[in-house]
């Protein structure tokens, strides 16, 4: 009974540092982005990627400072803080189908702080691991969450992935080209961050609630 009881008691632990390392993994990026972007000259979140603020593709890149420094380091961050998140979590009560893709989206979001926009295919390939990673994760949470967060985390994962397939499909025909290029990445995204705040916030405030049952 006692060997259970400090079992748990770790459990809880691990997922309440794990939450706290989520919550600062999406306020690190919310506010890091909004900070790159008003030090950027004549920066538009319809015609701009996320990614420009570190540095534009090939050819010709373009890098503006302290745009890239402050973008740069602000997906380092955030990507180190979900990884320490992912392994706090990795004797929780939640799977590797919620923890692999979590990882995964931890490590493009390092990634892409390691290689800006103008390594080009590797800058894509890390955005694009951060982007499904992240969607992934967020559907994948639904399966071992209480409602109502388990249906907001899964509408929220559908959202990044379905608005991603349909760049892949139509590509500036997307129903969400509406928004520029720059608002329809936002709307990949931007829903994953919410998730991964949502979450953490959820972990903070469950595992304590679980200790007491």
């Amino acid at each position: 009974m006692i060997e259970t009881a400090a079992r748990t008691d770790r459990t809880v632990r691990r997922e309440t540092v794990a939450g706290a390392l989520l919550v600062l993994a999406g306020v690190v990026a919310l506010m890091g982005i909004i900070s790159a972007e008003t030090f950027y000259p004549d920066y538009s979140t319809a015609a701009n990627a996320i990614s420009d603020l570190g540095a534009t593709v090939p050819p010709n890149s373009v890098i503006h400072q302290p745009s890239a420094t402050i973008f740069n380091l602000t997906m380092l961050a955030t990507g180190l803080l979900v990884l320490g998140a992912t392994g706090a979590l990795s004797r929780s009560r939640f799977g590797l189908q919620v923890i692999a893709p979590l990882a995964a989206f931890g490590l493009g979001a390092f990634l892409v702080g390691v290689f800006p926009g103008n390594w080009g295919t590797i800058h894509a390939l890390a955005a694009m691991l951060t982007f499904i990673g992240g969607g992934v994760s967020a559907v994948a949470s639904a399966t071992a969450l209480r409602p109502p967060l388990r249906y907001i985390s899964a509408g929220l994962g559908l959202v990044s992935l379905l608005t991603l397939l349909s760049y892949f499909v139509l590509g500036a025909a997307s129903p969400m080209a509406v928004f520029g290029m720059g608002g329809l990445e936002r709307w990949i995204a931007y829903p994953v961050l919410l998730y991964v705040l949502a979450f953490g916030g959820y972990l903070m405030g469950d595992a304590p609630e679980r200790a007491r049952v």
